[in-house]
């Protein structure tokens, strides 16, 4: 056999064998597991995925995880972060923009590296560069934010761990958790601004040919801090100037707190009126109640009278005048509707909050 020859079948052989390699991997068992959490924040969602490595009785902070910035012997990082996992680069992936620790971060999926401090602190890093494996081609200009973070004692955790340790209508706590410490941070959604944006585009398609829709929207904005004159055009779509509008208690009493949100009492008290007529007892009764959560004593008082007179001893307008007379005050006068109330409620749960709030007022208590 000739020496060229050899030469060529060595070349094949490695060739085919680097082939077999890159493209036979085989799914087996990792060392640590992969895990992948998620959270919603209004209408957003937070998404980690990432490798989880056990103590295993190692030293972990210092050792298997050095302090602060480090060469790791390979690729091109000359001063890499920890991985905050182990395997690939620990992903976060946002739906929407956000804010890391008050700082500004775009809707997209990053790579999340922590350098860890002896002092009892970290730097959060999340990186633009999420596809590298682990920390070794880590480079600070492919950073998105970094935060400084406080850590936390917490009791022994075996396995790594990412979590939700709290979660509040707008923002979510979000802490890797591993041996004896803990590294939260926090995110924070603009939920209302994102809602109402998508309220927007929602209006523009199959939900926006359907009334309840468009009040459905007002509702939003007004009882969560939106666009106020947004929330009165949608309501005066649902109420005219639409195909599908019907002016309904609920557009009318809607367009009232929007009014009365905006500073415009004359013209919202004027819609109160017009709502009283066209509602139901049950729907009447609560227009009155909401007057006294809003501190408007005399013109719930005004609307409750209005529904006794309408609905003459039916349920529940005794237990609205009731309401109204212990929002001023007036106890005796209030116990006397509320026994009234009590003879006509329609079952034994009512009649047993009837009773309960007789009691409340004999002791002196307010029952709204």
């Amino acid at each position: 056999m000739s020496k060229v020859y050899t030469q060529l079948v060595s070349i094949v052989a490695f060739v085919l064998l680097g082939s077999f390699s890159t493209q036979a991997q085989l799914n087996t068992p990792r060392g640590s597991q992969k895990a992948t959490v998620s959270q919603t924040v209004g209408t957003s969602t937070i998404e980690i995925t990432y490798s989880r490595p056990s103590v295993k009785d190692r030293e972990i902070w210092g050792k298997l995880v050095p302090y602060g910035l480090n060469d790791l012997g390979f690729g091109t990082s000359k001063a890499a972060p920890w991985r905050a996992g182990a395997n690939e680069n620990t992903i976060i992936s946002f739906s929407h923009d956000a804010s890391v620790e008050g700082k500004p971060i775009k809707a997209g999926t990053y790579g999340l590296h922590l350098e860890v401090k002896e002092d009892n602190t970290a730097t959060l890093l999340l990186s633009s560069n999420s596809t590298s494996w682990g920390s070794f081609t880590y480079d600070p200009s492919e950073d998105a934010l970094s935060a400084n973070i406080t850590t936390q004692s917490i009791p022994h955790t075996e396995m790594l761990t990412f979590n939700f340790p709290e979660v509040t209508p707008t923002t979510a706590i979000v802490a890797l958790q591993w041996e004896k410490k803990s590294f939260p941070f926090t995110i924070e959604f603009p939920v209302t601004e994102i809602v109402m944006a998508d309220i927007k585009n929602s209006l523009r398609d199959q939900p926006g040919f359907n009334r309840q829709t468009w009040e459905q929207a007002a509702g939003y904005a007004l009882n969560n801090g939106g666009d106020l004159e947004q929330a009165l055009l949608w309501t005066e779509n649902a109420i005219a100037g639409q195909f599908f509008s019907q002016k309904t208690f609920t557009n009318v009493q809607l367009k009232a707190g929007i009014l009365n949100k905006m500073g415009k009492q004359t013209e919202a008290m004027a819609l109160v009126d017009e709502a009283k007529e066209i509602g139901t007892v049950l729907e009447v009764h609560q227009l009155g109640r909401q007057l006294i959560a809003q501190g408007m004593k005399d013109k719930a008082m005004e609307v409750f009278e209005y529904n006794a007179k309408k609905n003459k001893d039916t349920w529940p307008v005794h237990y609205g005048m009731a309401r109204a007379y212990s929002a001023k005050g007036d106890y005796k006068s209030a116990i006397t509707h509320l026994e009234k109330a009590h003879n006509n409620a329609p079952n034994d749960a009512s009649k047993g909050r009837v009773a309960a709030n007789i009691e409340k007022l004999k002791n002196g208590v307010d029952i709204n």
